[in-house]
């Protein structure tokens, strides 16, 4: 079986109640539930939420859902207790940020073909940086890879640093990858996730990737031409419902 999880929090210091705000007609999770739903990928689709709100929102869209712990300290958390919640133990589990209303599915189609193919622990998402501004901004997320797509690092800094240029030339001069916040894990690799502790290079980054790849998981990147647009603040919202409008225009 191959599952797609979308875990969805209630609370948002910024954005409270963020998954059930209205984008153009649907709220959040419910155009995030539809492009997982329309992957050719999955054979099932489930949203994991701490929140009543977020399940009756769920069942109004009939979408499966399951109310897992306030407690889980993070969106692959959830995802591992959803599994263990439903009692299953799907080949593949696709963790799917809820708040990716964008979210094209061949993307996750993408990864999902890719963590068969490669033998690796861990599939994800990556887009090139065309904006120097993307490349110096602390909230996007750059990987370094080998030639083979496998992740070497992952960090809020510009990576790889070009010395003696200005960065104003690095993206003439080289590639540079943006990482989107989609995973698609095999089982043994989410359950190592969440059973390690933090990781030094995790502590200091803030980017939970680098867990398993400090332990030496083989994580692969798939190039796409999909970029990711996260909500996290009103503006967030309204750079997203511009893009819908124009959208249907």
């Amino acid at each position: 079986m191959i599952i797609g999880i979308i875990p969805a929090r209630y609370a948002s210091t910024r954005l409270p109640g963020k998954p059930l705000i209205d984008l153009e007609g649907q709220t959040m999770i419910e155009r995030v539930w539809r492009a997982a739903t329309a992957a050719s990928a999955f054979d099932r689709v489930v949203i994991a939420t701490d929140s009543e709100h977020i399940v009756a929102e769920a069942q109004r869209i009939r979408a499966e859902v399951i109310l897992t712990s306030v407690d889980e300290p993070s969106g692959t958390d959830r995802c591992y207790a959803a599994i263990r919640a439903l009692k299953i133990t799907p080949e593949i589990i696709v963790n799917i940020q809820g708040d990716e209303p964008l979210l094209q599915p061949n993307v996750l189609t993408h990864c999902v073909e890719a963590l068969r193919t490669t033998g690796a622990d861990v599939a994800t998402p990556i887009t090139r940086i065309s904006d120097v501004l993307e490349l110096a901004d602390p909230s996007v997320v750059k990987v370094a890879r080998t030639i083979t797509g496998r992740a070497l690092y992952f960090s809020r800094s510009p990576i790889p640093h070009q010395r003696g240029v200005d960065m104003a030339l690095w993206l003439a001069t080289g590639e540079y990858w943006k990482h989107i916040g989609l995973y698609a894990y095999t089982a043994e690799a989410l359950k190592q996730h969440v059973m390690l502790p933090l990781s030094p290079l995790e502590r200091m980054e803030h980017l939970e990737q680098l867990r398993l790849l400090e332990h030496g998981a083989y994580m692969t990147c798939v190039e796409v031409d999909h970029d990711a647009m996260g909500v996290d603040t009103p503006e967030d919202a309204e750079r997203v419902r511009v893009i819908l409008r124009a959208d249907l225009a």
